[in-house]
C-alpha cells in the first residue's frame, strides 16, 4: 500500500488542486489533519512528517496551494487559469474552507484539525478569525513558524510601492528568495530545497503583498476575532531567520483563548520539522500529543 494517495480535485472557483491523502494506520482514523504548506513550496516536501501523523492514527489531507507546486505548475493537469504565484489572501482562505469541507465529507464524524507552516501557518490563523461556518468544524489549530511578521521586514517604502504595483499588475512575478541555509541545520534538506524543481524563488505582487499585509492585520486587528473555544498550538524556533518568533509570541499573548500552547525551540531555524539532533522528532511528538489531547471523547452508548 502506498504511503499516500494522489488525486487532482476540483476546489474553489473550479480550480484543479493537486492533493495527497495519507490514510491513518489502523481500522479508522482518530482525527484528520488538513495541512497548508508555506510560500513557494509544496506538499512533496513533507513526506517525512505526514507519514508520522498517519502512523499516530491521523489521516492527513494536504494540497498544493493555488499558484504553487503542481497546482500552479503542472503542464497537463493544472487549471487553464492557474499560474505560478497567481493567488491572493481571499482566495487562499476560500481554498482552506474547501479543504476543511472536503475533510468533513470524506471523514464524516471524525475530528478535524488544521495545520499550517510559515505562510500556511499564518493562513490557518487567519482562517480561524474569519466568520466562515466551517471554522466551527475545527477541534484545533497548529501553526509552525507562522509568517505573521518577517524576521527582517522589508522597508515601508518598498512595501508601499509593491502594494500599488499589485493593483496595476497583480500577477507579475518578483524575486522572493529564501536562503536555503536559513531553513534548517540539516545541509541535506537545505540542498534538496535548492534543487527542487517545484520551488521557485519568486512570487506575484498580489500574493506577496497580501501575505505580508495579512500577517500584520492578524497581529494588530484580527487577533480580536480569535474564537475562544478553538485550541491552538504555536511552534517556533528562536533563531528563525525567515519569520519572527517574537511576533508569534506577541500574537499568542494577545488572543483570547482558553486553550493555547506556545513552544519556542531554542536555537531552532525556520523548518523545525527538518531540524536534526532530535529536534524534528520532538516537534512530531508535540503535534501528535496536541491532537490526541484534543480529540473529543467518544459518546457513551
Amino acid at each position: 500500500m502506498a504511503e499516500f494517495i494522489e488525486s487532482w480535485l476540483t476546489g474553489a472557483q473550479q480550480t484543479q488542486f493537486y492533493t495527497r491523502t495519507y490514510p491513518a494506520a489502523g481500522p479508522s482514523p482518530k482525527a484528520v489533519v488538513v495541512f497548508v504548506h508555506g510560500f513557494a513550496e509544496h506538499i512533496g516536501r513533507y513526506t517525512h512528517i505526514h507519514p508520522r501523523l498517519a502512523q499516530a492514527g491521523f489521516s492527513v489531507f494536504a494540497f498544493d496551494q493555488r499558484g504553487f507546486g503542481k497546482t500552479g505548475l503542472d503542464a497537463e493537469k493544472r487549471s487553464k487559469d492557474s499560474a505560478y504565484g497567481k493567488t491572493s489572501r481571499p482566495e487562499q482562505i476560500e481554498d482552506i474552507d474547501w479543504a476543511v469541507k472536503h475533510a468533513e465529507e470524506k471523514y464524516p464524524g471524525v475530528p478535524i484539525f488544521l495545520m499550517g507552516h510559515s505562510m500556511g501557518g499564518a493562513l490557518v490563523l487567519s482562517f480561524a478569525t474569519c466568520s466562515r461556518p466551517s471554522v466551527k468544524l475545527l477541534k484545533g489549530i497548529i501553526a509552525t513558524s507562522p509568517l505573521i511578521l518577517q524576521t527582517k521586514p522589508a522597508s515601508k517604502i518598498l512595501r508601499k510601492v509593491g502594494g500599488f504595483a499589485s493593483y496595476v499588475s497583480p500577477n507579475s512575478l518578483i524575486p522572493a528568495e529564501v536562503k536555503a541555509e536559513d531553513l534548517s541545520h540539516d545541509p541535506a534538506f537545505n540542498k534538496a530545497y535548492e534543487t527542487d524543481p517545484l520551488v521557485k524563488p519568486s512570487g506575484s505582487l498580489r500574493g506577496i503583498s497580501d501575505m505580508l499585509n495579512g500577517g500584520e492585520r492578524l497581529l494588530h486587528e484580527d487577533y480580536k476575532n480569535w474564537p475562544e473555544n478553538i485550541p491552538v498550538l504555536f511552534v517556533h524556533g528562536t533563531e528563525d531567520k525567515v519569520t519572527s518568533h517574537k511576533a508569534t509570541e506577541e500574537f499568542y499573548n494577545k488572543i483570547n483563548s482558553s486553550d493555547k500552547q506556545l513552544k519556542l525551540e531554542q536555537g531552532g531555524f525556520h523548518e523545525l520539522q527538518n531540524e536534526p539532533n532530535g529536534v524534528k522528532e520532538n516537534v512530531y511528538d508535540l503535534i501528535i500529543s496536541f491532537v490526541d489531547m484534543h480529540i473529543p471523547p467518544s459518546p457513551k452508548l
